[in-house]
């Protein structure tokens, strides 16, 4: 019995260790469990706070441009101009530049507009960039890398990854388009919007003539064949630009050059791969362009410190230079008589003042051309006396207070390729009236006024309004042809109704300027084949086989020495016949704020993209 009871109280004892045993096992895996859920209820906020900080700083960091910055010498290899930029400017800040007159669409194909032009510089890149400091040298931009033939007819071009166009919202769909990368597609679709015959875009066509066209490989890679060596091949295709094809061909069906060109609510943005992101355009007002985030050049540390820019348009000089000195703009460009006359005050000193002044040779030169279509022109002995009836010096001494250069051709003054030793035809009222007579016009009824065959010697120049410059110089031209028997009426129209009427070739003789490149080709300008082109920049008629013969032999030349050889042919070629007369070459004079840091002259003049103004200093866009 009592063996019983002992068994008994052991069985009892042993379960109650064992159910007190369990129990302190269960507790002690719930506490451990417990603790755990803790733990990672708290590993869980602390990487919930950790990528909300991250969120917080790639926001800041896109906004800003800062990117990671390696070794200057791995990216000076890997992507244009990247010594230039100052690795330690302060990002953000404001340009605001002032601009005489606005335009009539952004479509820098179909717009030929050096304004439109700038602003697609701003908004897009090409494959390469020449060096700021030496032009004639290439480095990568959208290209990562790029190989040529022997023969020079192709090029192999291996795109950067991961560039992106900019964000917009089709104006004329309501489609929006976000983190669009762009592809060797978008240069197919660049060149064949330029060789479609319905585009408007003679100007640009003519340049890319000979190129053949674009092979797509893949994604990344792609061919650019050429039908004949051209001088110019390397540089015109490193030069080229993608053209978003999901804004301009956003229709089914084949592309429609027409519709292209007449796409007016499109051709009022610009969307593009580059540095800066196109804002909005206020007809009559301002454009506006912002730093874009997404640019795939703040990798490599070539973002532009400047966040905003904006082009007002404010039309007279007078009123520019008082915006610029009450703060309103940051830049302008001085006419000649106020870089001598109105900026010799203490606030453009060059250290101590708020304003510095950048004077620099333009790659521009001025001209007068004679519509060769029309009976007055078509004997080189009467342009010849038109050109000995303009006083040239005394245009750049009283006009341009001596900041021009005379030109006798249509070669930047300053390469090799403009030949100095031809000499200006000088001004003279005798020898003018010797030509004039040796072409048959003379003043046969006396009144003071030459006539050939019934017909007066009295012709209209057309020149743009707003310009303070020719609002001088041509009445000193009328007043000297008079003195031959001349009759010259001037009629200004407003600028885009000056470019319809060249572009449609009615007028008679207008005065104008041409920008022109680091090497120049005259096919666009001069050759007959453009005589007849619609928008064509040949817009005043010139047609010489010989000349003809002259220019197709310089785009085949890839010998310099040679090449230089039969410019000074096609200078002394154009001196002879003057289809312009030649003016001058202006001095590029601007004014800008002196909170800019890291100004630089170059050859091609200052570059804003590597300017920055310290934080302290900036400012933000005022209405």
């Amino acid at each position: 019995m009592r063996s019983n009871v002992y068994v008994n109280f052991v069985a009892t004892a042993l379960l109650l260790a064992t159910i007190i045993f369990g129990y302190a096992v269960v507790r002690s895996n719930d506490l451990k469990r417990l603790r755990m859920e803790r733990v990672s209820k708290q590993l869980d906020s602390v990487n919930s706070k950790l990528k909300a900080l991250d969120a917080k700083l790639s926001s800041l960091a896109a906004k800003r441009d800062f990117a990671p910055r390696r070794s200057s010498s791995a990216k000076s290899a890997e992507i244009a101009n990247f010594r230039f930029f100052d690795q330690n400017a302060d990002f953000g800040g404001r340009r605001i530049s002032a601009i005489a007159s606005e335009t009539k669409n952004m479509n820098a194909l179909v717009n030929n507009e050096s304004l439109v032009a700038s602003i697609w510089d701003y908004c897009n890149d090409s494959l390469g960039a020449r060096d700021f400091e030496n032009p004639a040298k290439f480095a990568p931009m959208l290209a990562e890398s790029w190989s040529v033939s022997d023969d020079k007819l192709t090029y192999t071009i291996n795109l950067r990854k991961g560039v992106l166009w900019q964000n917009f919202t089709d104006p004329v769909n309501g489609k929006e388009w976000r983190n669009v990368e762009v592809t060797a597609d978008d240069f197919k679709f660049y060149l064949d919007a330029v060789k479609n015959k319905d585009t408007d875009c003679a100007a640009i066509r003519t340049y890319l003539i000979d190129l053949s066209r674009i092979e797509v490989i893949s994604k990344y890679k792609f061919k650019v064949r050429w039908k004949k060596r051209y001088f110019l091949s390397e540089s015109t295709t490193l030069g080229l630009s993608p053209l978003p094809r999901h804004l301009y061909h956003a229709y089914p069906g084949p592309f429609d050059g027409k519709r292209f060109n007449d796409d007016h609510e499109r051709n009022r943005i610009v969307v593009g791969c580059g540095p800066y992101q196109f804002v909005g355009w206020e007809k009559g007002q301002r454009i506006t362009l912002k730093r874009f985030d997404n640019y795939y050049g703040a990798r490599y540390g070539v973002a532009p410190p400047i966040e905003r820019i904006q082009l007002e348009v404010i039309k007279h000089p007078k009123t520019q230079l008082q915006a610029l000195l009450a703060g309103e703009i940051d830049q302008m460009s001085l006419q000649p008589d106020q870089w001598v006359l109105h900026t010799n005050t203490p606030r453009f000193d060059s250290k101590t003042g708020d304003v510095r002044k950048l004077k620099y040779p333009a790659r521009v030169y001025r001209y007068i051309g004679y519509n060769l279509r029309n009976p007055l022109f078509k004997d080189r002995r009467v342009r010849v006396a038109l050109t000995h009836l303009i006083d040239r010096k005394r245009i750049i001494k009283d006009v341009y207070h001596g900041l021009a250069r005379i030109v006798t051709g249509n070669f930047f003054i300053g390469t090799p390729y403009y030949d100095k030793s031809i000499k200006p035809y000088p001004f003279s009222v005798e020898k003018a009236r010797k030509f004039f007579a040796e072409a048959g016009w003379r003043d046969t009824d006396g009144d003071g006024v030459l006539d050939k065959n019934g017909m007066k010697f009295d012709f209209t120049i057309l020149a743009p309004s707003n310009s303070p410059k020719y609002d001088k110089i041509l009445p000193i031209i009328k007043e000297d042809m008079a003195k031959a028997g001349v009759v010259l009426r001037i009629r200004k129209v407003e600028w885009s109704v000056f470019v319809q009427m060249i572009g449609a070739k009615k007028f008679e003789a207008c005065i104008l300027g041409w920008g022109m490149g680091f090497e120049s080709d005259p096919y666009q300008l001069w050759h007959s084949s453009q005589a007849d082109a619609k928008e064509s920049s040949n817009f005043i008629g010139f047609k010489n086989p010989e000349a003809d013969k002259l220019i197709e032999q310089i785009r085949v030349c890839f010998d310099l020495k040679k090449r230089i050889e039969l410019c000074h042919k096609f200078h002394r070629l154009l001196h002879k016949e003057q289809p312009y007369t030649f003016l001058f070459s202006p001095d590029a004079l601007l004014a800008q704020s002196a909170r800019y840091k890291n100004v630089r002259i170059f050859p091609g003049g200052p570059e804003s993209r590597i300017t920055w103004t310290p934080r302290k200093l900036q400012k933000s866009l005022a209405r």
